[in-house]
């Protein structure tokens, strides 16, 4: 075993035990709170193109259809869906994947297979790559959702304008991706869920494509 799979094996499986009250009570309150599953499991494509099941708690109200992806004020989101997207407790059932090998803790985020084929020659590329519960991308463009808003058709407008940018993001630092790096990533994630974070690209707008360089 690798030096990077035993670390993510490690992490997940304490993650996973020393919030084990706190996933226990977003269980239950998603449950009181609304019909509907706890969670959300939705078929995202891995490395090598393989697919595999995804988990994530349920956020959203189930009887209610739209995009697959969520905009600004969504009004699908529940109100315990929106608290648990806030601090990213939706995304901790995750740990379960990386234990199972599906994903790591850190690399590009797993795409629906419909956004996997219409990816591009580079796009491709992330394939190559085990997926990650959060990668830089995650950094430089945390707001898809303002991002998205206001869109007629937001799966085409991720589709077609921010997945290419966040494809090239990942893939520079998976070029120059080391077990130091990745600790730092880790690191700057969580403080940026505090409200912190320096990456954070605050001049793109879909349509309008950045031409200063990411700062690392």
């Amino acid at each position: 075993m690798s030096l990077r799979r035993s670390f993510d094996v490690a992490v997940a499986a304490l993650v996973l035990a020393v919030f084990a009250p706190v996933l226990l009570l977003a269980a239950l309150a998603i449950k009181l709170s609304s019909r509907g599953p706890v969670f959300f499991v939705q078929r995202r494509v891995g490395k090598g193109g393989i697919p595999f099941p995804m988990y994530k708690f349920r956020t959203m109200a189930v009887a209610k259809k739209g995009p697959r992806l969520t905009v600004k004020h969504d009004s699908r989101v529940t109100a315990v869906g929106r608290i648990l997207r806030r601090w990213k407790i939706d995304e901790v059932p995750q740990f379960w994947n990386i234990l199972r090998g599906d994903m790591t803790i850190v690399g590009p985020r797993p795409e629906i297979p419909d956004f996997v084929a219409r990816f591009g020659e580079a796009e491709r590329r992330l394939l190559d790559y085990v997926p990650g519960l959060a990668g830089m991308a995650v950094l430089v463009y945390p707001n898809e959702a303002e991002l998205l808003r206001g869109h007629s058709d937001p799966e085409r407008a991720y589709a077609e304008q921010l997945l290419p940018k966040k494809a090239a993001v990942d893939l520079v630092y998976e070029a120059e991706r080391t077990f130091a790096s990745d600790l730092r990533l880790m690191i700057e994630i969580t403080l940026a869920i505090f409200g912190w974070n320096r990456h954070a690209d605050r001049t793109f707008r879909l349509g309008k494509i950045p031409t200063s360089a990411i700062s690392r």
